[in-house]
């Protein structure tokens, strides 16, 4: 293995991914992934393109975030969390482990 090799291993290896739910003003949550928050969070804010979900829904609130090593984990966590219903949202937020719990629970019919 080269020198190249090893550094782009580092650096995927050492490389921080965050998973973040924003609170917009509209109550409205908005799930995302970044690797820069603080770069995000401020894009967020000013609203850098007027067709992005938050851009008419600032201003914006940090209410979870989570980081990841590994870039496919986080991309997969975050499609799950942007398919949860609000109220599944709303436990994860507020560390309700419990009631997160009962909402990931399959309910049937008979």
């Amino acid at each position: 293995m080269n020198n190249t090799s090893t550094g782009n291993l580092l650096y995927m290896r050492f490389h921080i991914y965050y998973v973040y739910i924003l609170k917009c003003s509209d109550g409205s949550f908005y799930t995302g992934i970044t690797n820069n928050i603080h770069r995000r969070l401020q894009e967020h804010q000013e609203g850098i393109s007027k067709s992005a979900y938050t851009f008419s829904r600032r201003p914006v609130e940090l209410v979870f975030l989570t980081e990841f090593s590994n870039v496919e984990v986080a991309i997969e966590t975050e499609k799950q969390i942007k398919k949860w219903s609000r109220r599944k949202k709303q436990a994860l937020i507020d560390e309700n482990y419990d009631t997160l719990i009962q909402l990931s629970k399959k309910r049937f019919r008979v």
